[in-house]
Order: structure tokens, then sequence, then C-alpha cells
């Protein structure tokens, strides 16, 4: 098993990792943490003068799968490439979209009205997402330019600019951000009040970052292939995580499981490792993952298309899967065994990560997907696209 592990990772080497999901949903903590952080046309087929009379060339068919829209409703208000998305995590009902346009919107999944438009930034918003109760809702440019907006009341109620931004989250149970930059700063602010903490620089660019669910730590990657686990009120490093732990080029994603006792870290150098947070030591190493929350499944991506399933526990390769174009992002359901996948080619599709075997398979995008968001109930999904449109997809399956 050993060897097909290592062959599996030979054979996509050379491969960047995406990302890594964080399929934590669970809030932990009290509030007051804030206060220490187309079908074939045949023709008549008498016709003598065409031999091909009847049948679809390459491009028409090519034209009728660009035509086919399986989606439920269609977000058009954006003027250029749709980003980043996100639903509310209160009711699901809202989403954010933000775009190389400069602005963010919030709208009804239902309807697609929008509820408020995110005005003012100078340059493609490519983070936008609500807090953890929903009341809020935070914009990020590539500038360095952060908004945060109430919902209810659609203002603008506190701004703050940075170096060019990588990254910014939201805490897992209290008004507060947390954003990397360019220049490998991390700050930290309660919203609206605007206290604000930083974290020392390494000297590189702080490439990805996430707060841990118990809400008191946060862990940042960064260019050179180091990890570092903070201590949030205090604002010192408690683990440097690099060497044979860290990895040799610059994050790209992280991840926890439930309890943050876990992390499991991808980078440019085509791998992922878990690692206990308690130690700062690695446990593993594994090509590109996102791990079920409910199964000891590891899903595995890459630019190639390919996904991968592997078993978590011995390491061993169940399923592997084939797409069309490289992939984007991908995301497990709750509760289930099912992984959705978005390409470079538009499609959105969902996998049996036990039988293998593929589920759906969801058109409507005339450009690549780059990013999608499910709801809890993964009754539906909402998707981000270079074709200037977010679109709805309700997402049926036979055991539904």
């Amino acid at each position: 098993m050993e060897n097909a592990e290592e062959s599996a990772i030979e054979l996509h080497g050379d491969e960047e990792i995406i990302e890594v999901i964080d399929l934590n949903n669970a809030e932990p903590g009290p509030d007051d943490l804030a206060d220490d952080l187309g079908d074939v046309d045949f023709e008549d087929p008498g016709n003598p003068e065409e031999d091909d009379a009847g049948w679809e060339t390459e491009d028409e068919m090519e034209a009728d799968e660009a035509e086919q829209d399986d989606s439920e409703l269609t977000f058009s208000k954006h003027t250029g490439s749709v980003f980043c998305v996100s639903l509310d995590p209160a009711t699901n009902s809202l989403a954010v979209t933000g775009g190389e346009d400069d602005k963010a919107y919030v709208w009804r999944v239902s309807d697609g009205e929008v509820l408020l438009e995110c005005t003012g930034h100078k340059d493609s918003v490519t983070c936008a997402m609500f807090s953890h109760d929903s009341s809020l809702v935070a914009s990020g440019d590539m500038s360095g330019q952060i908004k945060v907006w109430k919902v209810e009341t659609k203002e603008e109620i506190w701004s703050f600019e940075v170096g060019d931004l990588e990254w910014l989250e939201w805490h897992p149970c209290a008004p507060v951000l947390l954003a990397g930059t360019n220049d490998g700063n991390v700050w930290m602010w309660k919203v609206p009040a605007g206290d604000c903490k930083t974290f020392q620089s390494p000297g590189c660019q702080a490439t990805s970052g996430q707060f841990l669910p118990d809400g008191k730590r946060a862990a940042v990657g960064y260019e050179d292939g180091t990890i570092r686990l903070w201590d949030l009120k205090r604002g010192n490093s408690i683990h440097v995580i690099k060497g044979h732990d860290g990895h040799k080029g610059a994050l790209t994603c992280l991840a926890f499981n439930k309890d943050g006792s876990l992390m499991l870290t991808g980078s440019v150098d085509g791998c992922a490792k878990l690692i206990n947070t308690t130690t700062g030591k690695m446990i593993t190493r594994f090509p590109n993952q996102t791990q079920s929350p409910y199964l000891p499944l590891v899903a595995v991506a890459y630019l190639d298309g390919t996904l991968a399933i592997y078993d978590l526990s011995s390491h061993v390769l169940r399923h592997r899967f084939q797409h069309e174009a490289g992939i984007v992002h991908l995301q497990w359901e709750e509760s289930s065994s099912v992984v959705s996948t978005c390409c470079l080619d538009g499609a959105l599709r969902l996998w049996d990560a036990r039988s293998g075997n593929l589920l759906s398979e969801y058109r409507g995008h005339t450009a690549e997907i780059l990013d999608f968001t499910i709801n809890r109930e993964a009754t539906l999904a909402v998707t981000a696209s270079g074709d200037n449109q977010a679109k709805v997809f309700c997402l049926q399956r036979p055991d539904r």
C-alpha cells in the first residue's frame, strides 16, 4: 500500500494544491470571546444533398452544451467575473457575492432580489462573507480595503485599509475579523469598535489563515512554507511549524476537525500534512486533501482534474474520478458521503465517495466556476463564475 501511495504522490507531485475545505460548522465558546480577541436534432434522412444531414457537428454540440442551464436562478448584477460567494449562516437564505466590478452584493437566493449593494471599493472584491450571526457582512478587495456593513439597516459601519489583501475571516462566534496581507502582517479587529491587534510578520506573505474552532487561537500559513499558531489574547505564537513538519512552498489552505485538535495544511509543494495543534508536530503526510466530517475519508483534488478518495486511517486509495478540467473547489456534504466539485469547465458535480459513482452534474455557466457553496441541508448550491454571473442550483438526488 505504501508503494501505491508513493506512486500517487509522484503522479501528481507537480500539481498545485488549490484549497482544503473546512467543514466544521460548530460555533463553540461564549460570546464574550470577542473581548479576548440539448437533444440531437435529426433532419430528413432522405436528403441526398448532404451525407451528414441530421448530425450535429462538434461545434454545434459544444454550442448546445453551452446553452444548457440547469440552474433555478441566475444573479447577473455583476459586470465582471464573480470571485467569491457565501451564504448567511443563520438562515442560508441570503448570499453575498464579490466581483471584478469592485462591488459586493447581498441578495436573496429565492428570487435574486438585491438587499444590499456594497460599494466604495478600489479594486476587485475577492472576499465577502457574513458574520457568525448573519447580522454583518464584510467585503474586502485586492488593494486591502475592508468594509463591514449592517445587513438590517444597509449601513456601512466600519472600514479599514491594509496592504494587498490575501484573505479575510470572521470569528466563529464573535464580531471579530482576521485578515492576512501580502507583506506578511496579520490583523485582528473587533467590529465596529475598531480595537486592533497585529501579529508580527516573518518577512514573507501571509498566504492563508483561519480561526481555530475554540476561537482563542488562529493558524496562519506563510509563503516560506511555515505555519504559525497564534494565541489571540496574548498575541504570541504558540508553535512555529517548519522544516520536516512544515512545507517546502507557500501554504494555500488550512482546515480543522471539530475540536481543533487536528489541522490539515495544503501547499504549492504538492502535499498536505496532518498536524497535532497541541504539539505542533506532523502526524502524517497526504496529497492535497479535505477530510469528511463524519466519515474516515479524504478527498484529494488536483489541477489536472483528478479527484481521489482515500481512507484516512489506512491511506488506501478507494476511488479516483477524472474531470474534464482542473478542479477549483470541493466541499463535503454534512452527514453524508457526497462530495461536490466545481471545475474550470463550468460544471458542478456531485460524487458518492463510498460507491465511486457520479450522482449529478449541473451546467449553466459559460466560463469557469471560481467558487461555490452548499446550504446545510445540501438541497441547493450557489456558484460564482468568470461569466459575470452567480447561479442557484437545486440539488436533487434519488435518495432524497
